[in-house]
C-alpha cells in the first residue's frame, strides 16, 4: 500500500502531478494501519516517521525549501514548485532511552 499523508490541498494536488501511481491520500496517519513494505509519503512528526520505519515501511518526506515569509501558510501547487518540493527517503529510528529527562 502507498499512503500520501497531508491535509493540505496544495500538497495533495502536487502529489497528483508526481506520477505516484495508486496512492491512498489521508489527512492523518494511524501508524497501526501501516504494514511492512508499505510506502508512506508526506511530512510527519519524527515519532510517527519512526513508527512507520519500525513497522518495516518506507518513509518519503515531502521536503520543501520554504522562505520565512511563507511559513505557516497554505501553499498552492505553484508555491510548492517554487519551494523545490521533492520526495526524500529517510530511515528514522528511535535512540535507545538514556533514562529520565532531567
Amino acid at each position: 500500500m502507498r499512503y500520501f499523508i497531508s491535509r493540505h490541498p496544495g500538497a495533495q494536488q502536487w502529489a497528483l502531478t508526481q506520477g505516484l501511481g495508486a496512492v491512498s491520500v489521508v489527512a492523518h496517519l494511524d501508524p497501526d494501519q501501516v504494514c511492512a513494505n508499505d510506502e508512506v509519503i508526506g511530512t510527519l512528526p519524527v515519532h510517527l516517521a519512526a513508527a512507520v520505519c519500525e513497522r518495516g515501511a518506507t518513509f518519503f518526506n515531502l521536503s520543501l525549501d520554504i522562505p520565512a515569509a511563507l511559513r505557516g501558510q497554505e501553499l498552492s501547487l505553484e508555491q510548492l514548485h517554487a519551494c523545490n518540493a521533492r520526495l526524500e527517503r529517510f530511515q528514522v529510528q528511535r535512540a535507545v532511552p538514556q533514562g529520565p529527562a532531567a
